[in-house]
């Protein structure tokens, strides 16, 4: 696919702003909803703002690294960027999609790309009962929390919980609990993505719990249902020499 047009979007950063002024300087610059592609300029969180900023574009996003953290990104060049676009591999994503209901009865909604996670609010630890596909298997897992984490996820918050690094394309999701006392030696699931997982909460009077979808939070948590919305894609774009999937598998051989 030819890309001619290009959207350019940067972090607050200072080097990703130089780099923002420069590359529209060079190639020009169009709104999302113009372009063939959307060029972000910052780390991994500013991608995953990016994603949920454009999910309505439909544009792919091509990420260049100007911040601290890169995994979802590619070496920034500035030279040849229109052939290197070119020349890019795309790979889809399908965020979750998070329903939520609060102890005032009240619904919410919301899409996550990384992950959903519950997560306790006050010194005691959470009591979190655990459906899949409306069968439970865990009838209390006492913690501080337990997430949800899709492929492109599991380098993130669920990898920091020691949950599984999953490859793109695996059609999987990781169920991880965040330290968990009881039962001590549950380690989590892999889950197909067709899965639908429920969170009932217990002793939520004593034991409150939040509920987050990337950057949306829903405090006092009754219940969370979580499932893989295939009817949401979102476009990345690589690097043949520095693609996704390479990066996946390069992580899980770090000492």
């Amino acid at each position: 696919m030819r890309f001619e047009k290009v959207c350019f979007l940067a972090a607050e950063s200072d080097a990703a702003q130089a780099a923002l002024n420069r590359l529209r300087h060079r190639y020009g610059h169009y709104r999302p909803e113009d372009a063939d592609v959307i060029v972000t300029l910052g780390g991994d969180g500013y991608m995953l703002e990016t994603l949920h900023r454009c999910i309505a574009v439909g544009a792919p996003i091509y990420g260049m690294n100007r911040g601290t953290v890169g995994f979802l990104m590619n070496i920034y060049r500035e030279d040849s960027l229109l052939e290197r676009l070119d020349r890019t591999q795309a790979v889809t994503l399908h965020p979750l999609r998070m329903v939520a209901w609060d102890d005032n009865d009240q619904k919410h909604d919301a899409l996550a790309i990384n992950e959903v996670s519950l997560l306790r609010e006050s010194r005691q630890a959470a009591k979190i009962r655990i459906r899949i596909d409306n069968r439970v298997r865990l009838d209390e897992l006492i913690c501080d929390g337990v997430l949800v984490a899709t492929p492109a996820g599991s380098t993130a918050y669920n990898l920091s919980a020691h949950g599984p690094i999953l490859p793109m394309g695996s059609d999987i999701l990781a169920l991880t609990p965040i330290s968990a006392f009881r039962p001590r030696r549950w380690r989590g699931a892999l889950l197909t993505h067709r899965a639908q997982v429920s969170f009932e909460i217990l002793e939520r009077d004593k034991r409150p719990v939040s509920a987050v979808a990337d950057y949306t939070e829903v405090r006092d948590v009754v219940r969370v249902d979580v499932r893989e919305d295939r009817s949401v894609s979102l476009t990345l774009l690589f690097d043949p020499e520095h693609n996704l999937e390479e990066r996946i598998i390069t992580e899980q051989f770090m000492p």
